[in-house]
Formats: C-alpha cells, structure tokens, sequence
C-alpha cells in the first residue's frame, strides 16, 4: 500500500503501516521476488484482493516481477490454500492486466498424464516417506494429493524455485494455522531449495507484517522444529 493511498484512509494508519512495511521489506534475506509472493500468498489465504493485492502486484513490477511469474505462483498455491482462493486471486490479476494493458499470458497446457489418475498417470513426484504418511490417511485422499503435486510438479522457464516453493507453502501453513506435519514438510522443501536456517526464519519475519499473533504462533512450531 502506497504512503498517498494509506493516508487517504488514515493519517495515522498510514504512518503505521509506512513503518511496518519498510522494516519488512529491508530484512536481507530475502529477494524482492520472494517478498513480492510472500504478500500476494498472504492476499490469497486473507481474501485481502482489494488494495493490499492491487499494491503488491504494483510493487513486484516495479522490482522486475511479472503478473507471469505472480500467475505462476497463483497456480502454485491452489494445492496448499485451495481452487475457490487461487481463483479469486486469477480473477483478481486478469482485472488488474486488464486495468494496465498488461497482456495475459500464453500458458502451455499441461500433458494428459499429468492430469490423469489410474494407470494413464505419471509417476507422482512426491517423496515416498510422504506418499506412505499421507495414504496412512486416506486412500482417495492420497490420489488426491498425487495429482496436486503433478500438475505443479514443472521446472520449466518462469517457474517457481524449490526454495521459493517452500517459502510460500510454509506460509500458507502460518496464515492457516497449520504448524505440524505440513508445516515442517514445507520447511524441508525450503531447506532443500538451499535455504538456510535464517533464510526460513527470515520468511516468517516478513510475515508478522501480516498479523502477529499467526506469527508468534509459527515461531513456536518454528523454534521445535530447529530446536
């Protein structure tokens, strides 16, 4: 959000935000493109695609970031946040292309075996440890879960990155509340995108920006899981 667009609103909130915003945006960890996705993934699971999304979208292109790339992220983030947010997040960025003659994006379709369950399937990228946790669940379920991670599974030109994935996923897992099992599988796929210990712990410092007490509760489940 903007200085001239928050003190429209509220002289005072916008100072508040001012401060709040610049202290996240300067932690050195993380890339502007990571902290681009960090604030449209907090848009998305907050149903904040009013202002907040329109500037965050504003702020990525200012900083090298295409409405691609954040197309590429929405994609990415209907596994973890559901296809009824990621679609009003879609909605929400063809409107704003539309607003700024932005235009939309050829996407390759996806393969039929990618799309497919049963035998015409192709094999699921998910790591077995997870594959048996989750079908310990639920049979339909894991179907469920191996298609999802199919269809996102592509590391082609524009793609999110190992370590981007997992600082989004996790994420999710913060704004919902979801600090177990998931929570720490996400971190996993941060660390193995080559994310540091202080790199992951820099992610959840851009989030308290997004609400603190979701944040406290993630450096609880934070703290356990490096402890």
């Amino acid at each position: 959000m903007t200085t001239t667009e928050s003190t429209l609103l509220d002289p005072v909130f916008a100072q508040m935000a001012g401060a709040t915003t610049g202290h996240a945006w300067a932690i050195p960890e993380l890339t502007d493109r990571e902290k681009t996705f960090l604030s449209v993934v907090a848009d998305v699971c907050q149903g904040t695609l009013g202002l907040p999304f329109e500037t965050h979208v504003r702020a990525g292109l200012d900083r090298g970031v295409s409405t691609a790339d954040i197309r590429e992220l929405l994609r990415f983030l209907s596994y973890d946040c559901g296809y009824h947010a990621a679609a009003a997040g879609l909605e929400r960025l063809a409107e704003f292309e539309t607003q700024h003659g932005i235009p939309h994006p050829e996407a390759e379709p996806l393969s039929d075996d990618l799309v497919s369950t049963g035998p015409d399937a192709a094999p699921s990228p998910l790591p077995a440890a997870v594959r048996a946790r989750v079908g310990e669940l639920d049979g339909h379920f894991l179907e469920h879960f191996d298609l999802q991670s199919r269809m996102r599974s592509g590391h082609g030109p524009g793609t999110l990155s190992e370590r981007e994935r997992g600082f989004a996923s996790l994420s999710v897992d913060v704004h919902y509340q979801t600090l177990g099992e998931t929570f720490r599988t996400h971190i996993g796929r941060a660390v193995r995108g080559g994310a540091s210990e202080n790199d992951v712990r820099a992610a959840l410092r851009f989030n308290a920006q997004f609400g603190v007490t979701r944040a406290w509760h993630g450096w609880l489940a934070l703290n356990a899981c490096f402890a």
